[in-house]
């Protein structure tokens, strides 16, 4: 497809699903005991808080190796960068795999989940990268939804196959399918990855971004940006800490961790589906900001539903509606900040975004613990802090301003070649 004086190529989209299979693959590692805490914490017999661990290792790895990544992803390319994740994942997801079979490797298997979690920024952090580099202006937000997309798909396959797979092949016989298809997964990406298409995919100069530090000075000059920070700041952090103790918000309303699963899971299914929803109509109006506002009143709703509900069904209601709006505010929030910052690279923006979250995720994740009730285990109180943080987030959108551009002419005429 030829537009104006830019070509535009169909391998994009093998480019794009073959890394939406790596990113749905660390995400699949990473949540993998979130529905199985209970069963975690009695076979390799350790508390709940070293479960929660392997989950948070993905956290506290994410915020050293953010930038270091996302310095690799924009300095040596999508290959380089994206392969060095892959490799890592697959590498430690097969050992994973080999090691969690014994009771007694719990420290292994954390060894293990941080030599997953050292790879993750390399791949999350090229979200947006992915998109500029193979994708029209007019596409980008779309591609950057499906990106994200994937990163909702692994994390419902943990939250939906864990609990299944456990029951049936105990907890190493799950942890080595994981690792197998991670496996698989880094190979069809070494494979048919490519670093760009043969000529940009945007008018000539766009295509052009700072360096890396200067993209830096750049980010924080931006006062929409540091907004944004703060809002990826609460609502990230939020998923991250819901999706970590889901089977323990919802154990006290005799919820089984095979129901604490499916709660999560149609968490994600809301997600996937604003996400394959909401970018594309962002992109059709060529607005960003009312998108966000959307989302977060929505997602505030649906927190509360799961604060606050107690019989089964009405969980799963709160735990769609809560995914459908949070998680589909990520993408869009990704493509936002690369427009608001440009010419600050995007693996930069979208590094500096997801390190937030990841910040406010172990603070959310400690936070939740120490706020359990003794008694009874209820985490109610810490889900109503985590509402009034929502709702300032929400208040705080209000604030956030138009890109200047969303989309150009140029790149709205078109024409099949």
């Amino acid at each position: 497809m030829k537009q104006d004086n830019f070509k535009v190529y169909g391998y994009r989209w093998i480019v794009l699903m073959v890394f939406m299979l790596i990113v749905a693959a660390t995400q699949l590692l990473w949540i993998t005991f979130g529905a199985i805490t209970s069963e975690a914490t009695k076979f390799y017999d350790v508390s709940d808080l070293s479960i929660g661990l392997l989950s948070m290792s993905f956290m506290i790895v994410y915020i050293i190796v953010s930038i270091p990544a996302s310095w690799v992803i924009d300095t040596y390319g999508i290959r380089v960068g994206v392969g060095i994740g892959a490799v890592l994942t697959a590498v430690f997801g097969l050992l994973r795999g080999i090691w969690g079979s014994n009771p007694s490797n719990y420290n292994l298997v954390l060894i293990a989940q941080i030599g997953i979690a050292i790879g993750q920024p390399f791949v999350l952090n090229a979200v947006t990268t992915v998109a500029a580099r193979w994708f029209p202006l007019r596409e980008r937000g779309t591609a950057s939804g499906l990106g994200s997309l994937a990163i909702y798909v692994g994390i419902f396959l943990a939250l939906a196959l864990t609990p299944y797979l456990t029951i049936h092949y105990q907890i190493g016989g799950m942890l080595m399918a994981y690792g197998i298809a991670s496996v698989v997964a880094a190979l069809v990406f070494v494979i048919f990855a490519r670093e760009c298409p043969e000529t940009p995919p945007c008018p000539p100069g766009m295509e052009v971004r700072s360096l890396v530090f200067d993209g830096f000075k750049q980010m924080f000059r931006e006062k929409g940006f540091i907004l944004l920070l703060i809002i990826f700041f609460i609502g990230l952090g939020t998923f991250n800490a819901v999706t970590t103790w889901i089977e323990d918000i919802v154990r006290p309303s005799g919820i089984t961790s095979t129901q604490a699963g499916i709660i999560g899971g149609l968490m994600i299914a809301g997600g996937i589906l604003g996400a394959l929803v909401i970018p594309s109509f962002s992109d059709r109006m060529r607005k960003r900001t009312p998108f966000i506002k959307i989302a977060l009143a929505g997602a505030t709703l649906g927190l509360a539903g799961i604060a606050f509900a107690t019989s089964y069904w009405l969980l799963l209601v709160a735990g769609f509606v809560m995914g459908f709006f949070l998680l589909s505010s990520g993408p869009i929030g990704f493509q936002y900040g690369a427009e608001i910052t440009y010419p600050t690279p995007e693996g930069t923006s979208n590094g500096l975004l997801l390190m937030m979250g990841q910040i406010s995720g172990i603070l959310f994740i400690f936070g939740m613990d120490s706020l359990k009730s003794p008694q009874t285990g209820s985490m109610t109180l810490s889900l109503v802090g985590l509402i009034v943080l929502m709702l300032l987030g929400l208040v705080l959108s209000f604030f956030l301003k138009e890109p200047k551009t969303v989309i150009t002419e140029s790149d709205k005429a078109g024409n099949a070649a």
